[in-house]
């Protein structure tokens, strides 16, 4: 009996040594010291992220431009190419002629719109003082509406005083938003400089850049799939520059003409600013509309809901017809996931994040792709099925 009762005492003193499920205090402490250091880690990396946020928008911005006046250059050189004739018209030449031909054309629109815009800009801000005085005329009639509704004079007095005292915060809101526009125009002026600098070297040594990336993979299949990856690159960048820069054309022009049909004030203010805003993906477009909306509604409530069904209009038929034959090729993004992309964009990164967003996920789409085809892959959700069914297969 002594003996049988001995080895069930030292079975069951084995097993609660070996199922000791308790984390060690070595295994709590170093763990703690990695979670810290990772912590550590990404605090200093975003601190430098952060302070080089304005850099890398410089340098994506001179891509942009760069890939702007890649089609001029092609079309300078294609001449002289069919004639085997390269060597009267090197690349650095083209480049020189197409800044002279872009900024030659920038510099005469700018001196035949830049009166006509200053003196719309300078009416707007003339007539801000009608316009409240409109708005109280509005506020009188809601007050003759009280009446008629029967609503009690307390409940008229705390919204009376509560639209005076909004009137006042949004002039200051409107007056601040201006001077600091103001501001971050006068402190990003220097790209204006930098911008072309860094886009003339971007466009002449293009090729190197290539190489050199090509060079830093082995050769064979891995290089092969790098030269494929740049090219998709290339073509998904290429396109969306191309379809931002006809659609801004597009919608200013079409805005313009729309307004003018539509008898609304500042007529090529506003137009311009509509193709300007069309570069900012969703919030550009709000922008405008709001704007629009909001200056034809202090001369006519019918001219207001006239702007908005137009813009509404516009805006579908840009979004769903025009907009995607103008991509063609290179960009394959759902609404909703740029809609998605554009507001994780300014929760990042602010109007920046906005402007870079919808590039920048068109971007990752297509180095996952190419990164699946490189691997023979399916899908991450197709291949874990298909394990997940092999597994089953070999249980059965």
């Amino acid at each position: 009996m002594s003996e049988k009762t001995e080895k069930p005492n030292k079975e069951t003193a084995r097993k609660s040594n070996l199922d000791a499920s308790g984390p060690s205090a070595t295994s709590v402490v170093r763990t703690v010291i990695i979670v810290l250091f990772i912590w550590s880690i990404w605090g200093f990396a975003s601190g430098i992220i952060a302070s080089l946020t304005s850099l890398a928008f410089l340098l994506i911005l001179s891509i942009f431009f760069a890939y702007l006046l890649n089609p001029l250059v092609r079309l300078i050189r294609k001449p002289f190419k069919e004639r085997q004739l390269e060597r009267f018209m090197p690349r650095s030449i083209a480049i020189v002629i197409a800044y002279l031909i872009v900024f030659t054309f920038v510099g005469l629109a700018i001196s035949y719109l830049a009166p006509r815009l200053i003196e719309q800009a300078k009416e707007f801000a003339g007539n801000l003082p009608s316009y409240s005085e409109k708005l109280k005329t509005q506020i009188e009639l809601l007050n003759e509406k009280y009446g008629n509704y029967q609503i009690p004079e307390q409940v008229q007095s705390d919204i009376n005083k509560k639209i005076g005292e909004m009137i006042p915060e949004v002039g200051g809101k409107i007056t601040s938003i201006a001077g600091g526009l103001a501001i971050n125009i006068l402190t990003i002026s220097p790209w204006f400089f930098l911008i072309p600098i860094l886009a003339f070297f971007f466009l002449k040594d293009v090729n190197e850049f290539r190489d050199s990336l090509l060079r830093m993979l082995p050769s064979g299949r891995w290089r092969g799939r790098g030269e494929s990856l740049l090219e998709d690159l290339n073509t998904t960048l290429a396109a969306y520059t191309r379809a931002q820069l006809i659609s801004c054309f597009l919608i200013g022009t079409i805005c313009t003409v729309g307004f003018y049909v539509l008898g609304v004030n500042y007529t090529l203010l506003l137009g311009i600013l509509a193709g300007v805003l069309e570069f900012i993906p969703l919030i550009g477009p709000l922008i405008i509309g709001v704007t629009a909306v909001t200056v034809s509604a202090f001369y006519s409530p019918t001219q207001a809901i006239s702007v908005a069904i137009f813009l509404g209009v516009l805006r579908i038929i840009h979004d769903y017809v025009t907009y995607p034959r103008i991509v063609r090729e290179g960009i394959h993004l759902h609404p909703l996931a740029i809609i998605l992309s554009v507001l994780a964009g300014e929760q990042i990164a602010g109007i920046p994040g906005v402007f870079l967003s919808i590039p920048l996920v068109a971007v990752a789409a297509v180095i996952y792709k190419n990164i699946r085809e490189h691997l023979g892959s399916k899908g991450i959700v197709a291949d874990l099925l298909e394990e997940e069914t092999a597994e089953q297969v070999k249980s059965k």
